[in-house]
Order: C-alpha cells, then structure tokens, then sequence
C-alpha cells in the first residue's frame, strides 16, 4: 500500500542581525523599521506559508566587555511588530519568542490572548528559558536559574498561563441590549494559582480568544526541553542538517507523545533552514561559499574562535593558522549571553580536533569558522531545493522547514516565487489557504476538543488535561 504523501509545513524567520543575516549587502535594508517586517510577512503570506516567526534578544551580546558588531541594531520588541503586522496581512500565522524566566504569567497571557484576538486566531508563543546572569542583568531579579528550575519554571509558567487563558469559555458575554446585560457570569475570568513559583489569584481581563489559546512552540534540545516538547508543545524547533540526524531527532521526540495521551500529529518538527538559490545547481553552490564568507569575516571567524579559546585573540590573522596556545578553561568567559559557548564542553578537545582539521585541509582560521559552522540546508535550482525539502518530509526527517534567508527583508521573494509552485506541483503544499487560524494551517486541533485527551504533567493541571496518574 502506498504511503499518503504528507503535506509541507513552511514558516520564515525574520532574522534580524545575527551571523546568519548579510546586513552588508546592498540588497539588504533595515532590521528594525516596520516596512522591513510588513515586505517580509507579505511576500510569506503570498506563499501561503502558515506563519513568520520572530525570535527575541533581552541582551545584546557582548564580547571581551564590548559590544559585538553584529548585534549593534538589536531588536524591537516582539509584540508590539507581531500586533503590527496583524493589521497587514489576514492569514499569516504571527509567532514570537517570550521568554518564561523573567515575565509574568498574568502580563504573557494577557498579551497573547489580545494578540490571538486582533489577529482573529493567528497567534503562537516560542516558550524560551534563559540560561545566563548576563542577561538577567537586565531585571529586577537578576541572576538565573539552574537548567532544571528553568525547565520548572517553564513548565508552571505555561500550566499557569494555560489557567488563565481557560478561566474564560467563551460564552460568558451576553452583550443584550435590550436588558442591558453584558456579561452572563460576574466570575467569569476568575482565577487562583499557588505553586512553587507563582501564587496568584484575581479575574482575567481577556475573554476566551479565537484559538482559545496561542499555538505553543519550544526549541530546547536537551533531554529535559525534549520531554517538555512532548507534554506541552504543539510544534518543535530543532537545529539538524542532515537526513539522518533529522530522523533520528523526528523518531525520538514522537515517540514522547504517547506517555501524555498525545498522538504524533499533535507535535509538529519544524526545522530552522537557510538555503542558497540560483538558476542552477553550479550557480547554487558557487553561490552559497559567497555567501559564508560574507557571513563569516575575519573579524567575525576570530571571536568565534573565541567562544573555544576564551581569550582574546585579536592580534591573531584570520587567514593565518590557528594559534599555537591553548584555550583558557576558566570560569569567566570573553563571550557574554551568546549559547554557542555551551556547545564545547571541553575545549581543549575542541581545540584539538580543529587543529587536525585545520592542518589535514591546509585552512586557516577563517576557513575553519567557514567550514564547522552553520552551512546552507539547501543549495540548489528551485527544482532541487522543492526535490531535497521533499525528501525530509516524506522521510520523517520533519515536518516542515522554518526558512531563515541571509538577506532581509527581500530573502525570501524568489523562494516563494520559484520554489513554492513546485512543491505545490507535487502535491504537497497548498495553493490556498484552508482556514483562517493559525491552528487551521498547521491541523492542529483546538483545545475546546482536547479535553480529557491530553495528560497533563503539571502538579496543577488545567481543565483540559487528565491529570496524570501517581505512579
């Protein structure tokens, strides 16, 4: 029997400046005004795309106590562009990363909901802990939170929003004229939460929004942010390249669902992609080495090296060899509030095996950075690009692709134009859109008709979870 062909989920990214963007480019435009992010989200929706997605940055990062450069422009806050763009486009899902570690669940909830309501059902919440105190610098408490208190955190922190969304159902506004009655039931958003890391209690001011709640996604890789996918998220980031590595990720998380009632349709694995497009594949490729190497300069290849070495290296070459000390294994760190430094845990084994590398390829530092770092996912025509995006989702690899173009905000135009109708040729990517919400684009049941379904691993489960058993 034939394997029915799964339909392609695609989402765009707007990157903002980051080492992925080409902010110098002449064909790139701002990162912060709004007719950047309304070019962006209309050239998505034309595409049929079922959302953009903008992620968020409470600190700039720095380096060696300075600013990097790539940082410098920041970002505008998340709900005040998403809420923008709303009003702009009319089934484009709108998707911003909140951080759970230094908001409020009151404050997050009531503007999601306000979100789901101006954007008639178009709302979803990236779910995101912090990990450093260099960030947490910036609030009023300040400091962090171990790994497993943030994931504790996080989990009450959505169990509790999840409260307040479902303390209003939806029939509570009566709205008579005639008799002058508003409201069927004075208690209607009412509300008491006490756990370990909130106790609150009051009326929700938002009544019960188009999708009831935000779609909800989570992009932690860790067994702990796996496991929070699997009980909590409706669709999940993850950072794989490779077929393998995406199966093997796509086989994991899916076989989570089923300890919380959940079925495999219910968590969606969304990918981040860049890709590099031309005419042909040569073209594609000589294309893409340009393309990295104008994201990686040598001043940029020498603070990356700097996330291993911790040191600073400016006096050093970037097309010179990698230098002859070895990394500083201190606990200060030269890089402030970038993640990547948490992925060499041992740096002098790092450093090691990018020496051999280096030596065994006759690469410099610069072609190092080039070669180890994030590459382009897709490198092609338009008719590989729509074959090998294909390939991944027909293999369970994923579910979809959120695409990240290294130009802003005109970097997603010719995919939408040459790539989408192939795929839609295929038959495996929409030609329109089939409903109005977010939750519609990405087949995703609404909450209303989960209950009872889903078991819910909070130690106060909402009302739409079974509360899971002892034991």
């Amino acid at each position: 029997m034939t394997k029915p062909l799964k339909q392609i989920h695609l989402a765009a990214h707007f990157p903002g400046v980051n080492n992925t963007t080409v902010w110098s480019d002449p064909r790139a435009g701002s990162h912060i005004e709004f007719s950047s992010f309304a070019h962006f989200a209309r050239t998505a929706e034309r595409a049929m795309f079922d959302f953009l997605f903008l992620a968020e940055g409470l600190r700039l990062r720095e380096q060696g106590g300075k600013i990097y450069d790539l940082d410098v422009v920041g970002r505008p806050d998340t709900f005040t562009v998403l809420a923008a763009l709303a009003a702009v486009t009319e089934h484009l899902g709108l998707t911003g990363t909140i951080n759970s570690t230094f908001n409020e669940p009151y404050e997050v909830a009531r503007q999601f909901a306000s979100l789901d309501h101006l954007s008639g059902g178009r709302s979803a919440w990236n779910v995101v802990t912090s990990w450093d105190a260099f960030t947490g610098e910036n609030f009023r408490r300040g400091g962090f939170l171990p790994q497993e208190e943030r994931y504790s955190r996080a989990k009450e922190f959505l169990a509790t929003a999840n409260e307040l969304f479902d303390s209003w159902h939806g029939d509570e506004i009566l709205a008579d004229q005639a008799t002058g009655t508003f409201l069927r039931d004075t208690k209607a958003g009412a509300f008491v939460h006490t756990g370990q890391h909130f106790d609150i209690h009051g009326q929700f001011n938002v009544p019960r929004s188009p999708q009831g709640r935000p779609v909800i996604f989570q992009a932690g890789d860790s067994d702990e942010g796996r496991e929070f996918a699997a009980a909590e998220a409706d669709a999940i980031f993850s950072r794989y390249g490779t077929l393998e590595a995406g199966q093997a990720f796509y086989t994991d998380v899916k076989s989570r669902l089923v300890r919380y009632g959940r079925r495999p349709d219910q968590l969606l694995i969304l990918p981040a992609a860049t890709f590099a497009l031309a005419d042909t594949d040569a073209d594609a490729e000589e294309l893409a080495r340009e393309v990295r190497r104008q994201q990686v300069s040598g001043a940029t290849a020498l603070k990356h090296l700097e996330f291993v070495w911790n040191r600073d290296l400016s006096a050093y070459d970037p097309e010179g060899p990698l230098p002859d000390i070895d990394p500083d294994v201190g606990d200060d760190h030269i890089s402030q509030g970038r993640a990547q430094v948490r992925m060499y845990r041992d740096p002098l084994a790092t450093a090691r095996e990018w020496r051999e590398l280096a030596a065994a390829n006759n690469w410099s530092i610069r072609d190092l950075v080039i070669h180890t770092g994030n590459r382009q996912n897709f490198v092609g025509s338009p008719a590989t690009i729509a074959e090998t995006i294909n390939d991944f989702v027909q293999s369970d690899a994923a579910d979809g692709f959120i695409l990240v173009p290294h130009i802003t905000p005109s970097g997603l135009d010719e995919f939408a134009d040459k790539v989408v109708p192939l795929l839609q040729e295929k038959g495996v990517f929409r030609t329109e859109y089939g409903g109005t919400t977010l939750r519609d684009h990405l087949g995703l049941t609404h909450p209303d008709d989960l209950r009872g379904e889903r078991v819910c691993s909070s130690a106060t489960p909402c009302s739409i979870c079974t509360p899971k058993q002892a034991g």
